[in-house]
């Protein structure tokens, strides 16, 4: 996604989100993202959510290039590009995107690249925890998880016992 500070100086955002439980595991903010910068911010993320099994991107010129590609082979990732022009094929993460933009991007006016990644950390937390999401049954992406998390430790002791 893209978007422009006061100033008029383009920068862009990367959004990750965990396609099943939509909870958003980080936006990256900067005037551009090359495939260092990208696999740097993952990075980041995955030491605190974990590695993913699988990274569905769009095929912009930082997932296609050699270095993200030796990245996710690094770290045991498979890489699933959607088809060009085909964006309802990461359907989770254009519906995020929508809303990100409506919330934070399209109601505010920013004056630097801190101000739009603090109140993006800001909304996250809201988006996580308090949000209610029609395809999770009107639970936040953490009370689903949680939600979750209870059943499939029900269904252990269950089959342990």
């Amino acid at each position: 996604m893209s978007d422009a500070l006061l100033s008029g100086t383009k920068f862009r955002t990367m959004n990750l989100i965990d396609d099943y439980n939509r909870k958003a595991l980080g936006i990256a903010i900067d005037f551009s993202m090359p495939a260092v910068f990208v696999t740097s911010k993952l990075d980041e993320w995955c030491k605190v959510h974990g590695y993913p099994e699988m990274l569905r991107t769009d095929n912009g010129p930082e997932f296609i290039s050699s270095h993200f590609q030796e990245w996710a082979e690094g770290h045991g990732i498979q890489l699933r590009r959607i088809q060009p022009g085909k964006p309802a094929q990461n359907g989770y993460i254009e519906r995020f995107n929508r809303t990100y933009r409506g919330d934070i991007l399209d109601s505010n006016q920013f004056t630097s690249l801190q101000q739009v990644q603090k109140l993006s950390d800001d909304w996250i937390v809201e988006y996580n925890t308090i949000r209610p999401h029609q395809s999770l049954k009107n639970l936040s992406p953490d009370t689903f998880a949680e939600k979750r998390e209870k059943q499939l430790e029900k269904i252990s002791t269950k089959t342990e016992g």
